[in-house]
């Protein structure tokens, strides 16, 4: 039988561990420490940690290279596959494994190698994106491709939304080809120099949305920031996350929301766009109509980056 170990952090890497454990004995899980969580900061532990627990499997949540090292080195692992972990591992600890570690990245490398794919995608209007089986090396997700799998981005999903087909996507992927390669019969291959692109970490401060653009690229800005970290306008000198919007046709003002038939409708550069789902600060997240009906039409100018 393979012996396995499972490295991942989110829900989006639960999907690949139940795949792995079809497809070999998994020795161990390794997560990330719990961390706080959600409005009152409570301690909570990663999705993957409550998946393994679930289904018996052990959990490790080293802090030092030095702790996963040891684990690694301990287990005589024939692989190990790696979802979102959210650590750059040391050649060390990829020496360790007979075959290596195997990343399921969510993106069709070279392009979007780096922590954000998903919304990195999305915010640069690709129309499609896909998941990538590749061997981990020493570089940010340079190593070679012996799989790969390619998804259309649809008109107004958001970047939660299609990490989560890309889950399954990548699990299907593991399911199909990992028994392939371990036993050589794919032969993964370098990836092109050509093309690549990185997709660093989304910032709050990143996700301050842009009026002086059109509604395309507004509505790719909040799908890509959905759910996190949430893209957001400051109105009334708060900040409002907007999480959906829609087209709309009648003129405002670039920076002003204007209630129109009970819609909240935005004016941007290049035209406007209703807002369909938002989120004042400090609040739950409720419909643009029902924010509309609160304000008894009275609609409100946001104030800009300058101001």
């Amino acid at each position: 039988m393979i012996r396995a170990a499972f490295l991942g952090t989110p829900a989006a890497a639960v999907p690949s561990l139940a795949a792995l454990m079809e497809l070999a004995a998994v020795e161990f899980v390794v997560t990330q420490p719990d961390r706080p969580k959600g409005r009152g900061r409570r301690t909570a532990p990663p999705s993957i940690k409550l998946a393994a627990e679930e289904w018996g499997l052990p959990v490790f949540q080293p802090v030092t290279h030095a702790e996963l090292l040891g684990l690694c080195e301990e287990a005589a692992l024939d692989i190990a596959v790696v979802v979102a972990y959210g650590r750059i591992l040391k050649p060390a600890v990829l020496q360790t494994v007979e075959h290596g570690f195997v990343n399921v990245h969510f993106s069709l490398l070279p392009r979007w190698r780096g922590a954000a794919p998903v919304a990195r995608a999305i915010l640069a209007g690709d129309g499609y994106t896909g998941v990538s089986l590749m061997v981990l090396d020493e570089g940010l997700d340079t190593g070679p491709v012996f799989a790969a799998a390619e998804t259309e981005i649809t008109e107004y999903e958001t970047a939660g939304e299609l990490t989560g087909r890309l889950a399954s996507l990548g699990a299907d992927l593991l399911r199909d080809h990992l028994q392939d390669y371990l036993n050589d019969k794919l032969r993964p291959a370098r990836q092109m120099r050509t093309g690549a692109t990185t997709a660093p970490r989304l910032t709050t401060a990143e996700a301050r949305l842009d009026i002086n653009v059109g509604p395309t690229a507004f509505n790719r800005a909040v799908r890509a920031f959905n759910p996190r970290p949430g893209g957001w306008l400051v109105a009334e000198g708060q900040r409002m996350k907007v999480l959906e919007v829609g087209p709309a046709t009648p003129e405002v003002t670039i920076g002003d929301i204007k209630i129109v038939d009970g819609r909240p409708i935005l004016g941007l550069a290049g035209g406007t766009v209703e807002l369909i789902e938002i989120q004042p600060a400090g609040k739950p997240r409720l419909s643009g109509r029902a924010w509309a009906n609160g304000r008894r039409g009275v609609g409100l100018s946001l104030e800009h980056p300058d101001q």
